[in-house]
């Protein structure tokens, strides 16, 4: 269902050049008629309003039932630190958060993690982009595992983009929760985005490019 937060954030993609239309290759290598670019945002009001997309969905779904979010290198750490910020500014939940680096630092205190330190135990959330073939999530769990015995239980995106993953008739997200057990909520999905160009109109063409993709590439 198309509910009005899902509209504004839809039209806070657009406006920040963030959600595009047109054709671009995906990581899994998909030819897609839209893509979901979250380097593109770049201004201090844009990373506020995004932090609180995110951090409403973080609290309607966790609360603060959870010890501390992750930010994957390098889109995510943008994400979890707006949407850290919001959290304790919106919701008086005030959490740490950390990011990885691709290259472990050899000089300093070293390590690959910056910010918070996960000890055993932890309950950690993920704040990722996208999940198209859950490729970025298969890479991040070894890190937090590698750092510690962390519980890993929920993600958030931006858009859950609805296709397939490495087994036919499985998306991407129902991947990530029979191997892992994590949790994927989205602040939208495809579907949410092709029910709001149907309803704005005049998007008749991104709109048969993005039936015709759906067609092939994503699961119901």
């Amino acid at each position: 269902m198309l509910t009005q937060t899902k509209k504004e954030f839809i039209e806070f993609m657009m406006g920040a050049d963030v959600l595009r239309f047109g054709e671009f290759k995906t990581k899994s290598g998909r030819l897609s008629p839209y893509f979901v670019n979250t380097g593109n945002y770049k201004t201090g009001a844009q990373s506020s309003a995004l932090g609180s997309f995110y951090a409403k969905l973080v609290k309607e779904t966790c609360g603060d039932g959870f010890d501390a979010m992750f930010g994957p290198a390098y889109k995510g750490i943008p994400l979890a630190t707006s949407a850290a910020g919001a959290l304790a500014r919106e919701y008086g939940i005030d959490k740490p958060f950390f990011f990885n680096r691709k290259e472990a630092k050899d000089h300093g205190e070293g390590g690959s993690l910056v910010g918070y330190q996960p000890k055993d135990g932890d309950r950690i959330i993920i704040i990722e982009d996208v999940i198209t073939a859950g490729t970025a999530v298969r890479e991040t769990i070894p890190v937090l595992k590698a750092a510690a015995d962390v519980q890993v239980r929920d993600m958030f995106i931006s858009v859950n983009r609805c296709e397939v993953g490495q087994n036919p008739g499985r998306t991407a997200v129902m991947e990530v929760k029979e191997q892992f057990g994590i949790d994927v909520h989205a602040i939208v999905d495809v579907t949410d985005i092709r029910a709001y160009l149907k309803e704005a109109g005049g998007y008749e063409e991104v709109l048969r490019l993005m039936e015709s993709y759906m067609e092939q590439y994503c699961v119901f």
